[in-house]
């Protein structure tokens, strides 16, 4: 063995690896930086696992969504802007609209999701595949930290037909008896559930071509950050239109044509999108 190979090898056997770097905040990260948003996506999702609110499974699924966030330029293409205005009217529409929110959903736009119940009169109601008392209370408690005065979720007396798993989970004063409900980050099986249940379902999904774009009523394929934040302005901005209005833009609104624009985008890097026309619908 060469001297160097010898010292390779001593260095190896005696070399006492560094500390880990601890979890970066958000403030860690440099608004100058070009992944600002994307890295504190990341963090908040790597947080919430360390609060026990996020499964780590979220974080495989943070990752699949930013692959086609970054597809899409990381930026609100018009027909989810249209889709964020319809959704908007439909919860103002709505009877009884539910907001359904996971781990990841918890971890990412808590304070979000709580204004979002506020401005439109929705419930709030948690719902994991990954299910466990100590992760229900666990977000339903951070919820609480960021405004929400009440919570649901918790009782699970209810249940969605066709479910076999933890999901299947609901209040019956929640999502059981909706007529709207916004899943965020959705699963396929459950969405499919919802819509045989004849709810209207808003969905945020990234991936156009996803069971649970492709089931919604409204789907939205935005990054869940910009997403609620955008329904809750469209929410306010019309929460002074008669009822005539608000049924025009959810009548107006074409879920294929959204579809097929954000497919477009995807495959085109974010520019085979046409923009929106004066109406708020999807240009030819």
């Amino acid at each position: 063995m060469s001297r160097r190979a010898e010292d390779t090898v001593e260095n190896e056997r005696f070399s006492v690896p560094a500390p880990l770097p601890t979890a970066m905040t958000d403030a860690d990260v440099p608004e100058s930086h070009p992944r600002h948003d994307s890295l504190v996506t990341r963090h908040r999702i790597e947080a919430g696992v360390d609060a026990g609110i996020t499964s780590r499974q979220g974080l495989i699924a943070q990752g699949r969504g930013e692959a086609f966030d970054y597809l899409l330029g990381e930026r609100t293409i018009p027909s989810a802007d249209v889709a964020e205005r319809a959704a908007a009217a439909y919860f103002l529409l709505a009877d009884h609209p539910v907001i359904s929110v996971n781990g990841n959903v918890a971890a990412l736009v808590p304070a979000e999701v709580v204004e979002l119940a506020e401005v439109t009169g929705a419930d709030l109601e948690v719902n994991l595949f990954n299910r466990t008392d100590e992760r229900m209370q666990a977000i339903a408690d951070h919820l609480h930290e960021h405004g929400a005065s009440e919570v649901k979720g918790l009782t699970a007396d209810g249940r969605i037909p066709g479910l076999d798993h933890e999901r299947a989970k609901v209040d019956a004063d929640g999502i059981g008896a909706a007529d709207v409900v916004l899943v965020p980050l959705e699963d396929g099986d459950r969405a499919e559930a919802l819509g045989a249940m004849d709810k209207t379902e808003i969905v945020v999904d990234l991936n156009p071509l996803s069971r649970s774009a492709q089931a919604a009523t409204v789907p939205i394929v935005d990054n869940v950050v910009r997403a609620v934040p955008n329904i809750t302005a469209h929410a306010r901005d019309l929460r002074d239109a008669d009822r005539t209005t608000l049924e025009a833009i959810v009548a107006e609104f074409d879920a294929g044509a959204a579809l097929d624009a954000a497919e477009r985008a995807v495959r085109e890097g974010g520019d085979g999108e046409a923009g929106p026309a004066t109406d708020g619908t999807l240009a030819e």
